[in-house]
Parts: C-alpha cells; structure tokens; sequence
C-alpha cells in the first residue's frame, strides 16, 4: 500500500513538474535516469531519452542535465555521476553524432570520476564499475572509428 501510494505522489509529482515549469518529458527522464536512488537507468529508459535526443530542443536539455550530473562529482551523491556515464555512454553509441563532440570538453572530469574509490556496505567497488566506464567512454570520445 505504502508503495502504490509513494507512485501515486511521484506521478503526480511529475505532472505538476511538466505543467508548471519549463522542463519537457526528455529532461524530467534524463533526470530520473541519473537521479542517486540505488538503482540504474534501464535499456527503455535510454532508448527514449536517445531517441528524444535527436530533437534539437530535447538534445540541449538532455546534454545539460548530463554535463551538471558529471560536474557533481562527491562521496555522497556518486550514483549521479555513475549513472551519468551509463547513460553518456549509450548516448554515444545510440545517440546523435554530435553528442561524442559535446562531451569531449568532459575529458577531464570523467577521468577524475574514473579516479573515485567507494565501496558501498555490501562490499562491492563501485569505483573500478566508474573506472570502467570512463575509460570506455574516454575510448569512444577518443576514437570515433570504434563508433
């Protein structure tokens, strides 16, 4: 019950979210996408914030959300700039051609997250799974042949 009744706010949350304020559909899922819950962005989530992503309007929104998420880079919200990689990465790879230039001003930073260490309380390293991904994106914004 707790649960269906947290959905139901969360929905409505969105709702009034769009109707209120300047964010469109893409955006909102971009930022749920990377948001610090313990869970990822999953492969129907990606597919639609890429395929929004070949909309000029959608794309400019989505690559802000993703640039603030990079930038904020701390022990407390790491998931943020995790689950920015995952989704940076599909972008690259499912997304407009453009988005590989965007983030190449982002070297920097996603080598600094690949420097992360945090061990969650379950033991498991979450900072080789950051190393990991930002040496594959790293790879893709330096070799678009690999694209």
């Amino acid at each position: 019950m707790r649960k269906q009744a947290s959905s139901y706010l969360q929905d409505k949350y969105k709702t009034a979210k769009l109707a209120l304020t300047d964010v469109t559909p893409a955006e909102l899922l971009t930022e749920e996408a990377t948001n610090n819950e313990p869970w990822g962005p999953d492969a129907k989530t990606m597919t639609k914030i890429s395929e929004a992503a070949f909309d000029e309007e959608d794309y400019w929104r989505i690559v802000d959300v993703l640039h603030r998420r990079l930038r904020t880079l701390n022990q407390r919200e790491w998931r943020q700039s995790y689950k920015a990689l995952v989704l940076l990465e599909f972008l690259i790879t499912h997304g407009p051609e453009e988005t590989c230039d965007e983030f190449h001003c982002n070297i920097n930073v996603i080598q600094e997250i690949g420097y992360m260490n945090h061990t969650d309380e379950k033991g498991f390293n979450w900072g080789a799974c950051m190393k990991s991904k930002s040496e594959r994106i790293l790879e893709l914004l330096n070799d678009k042949e690999k694209l």
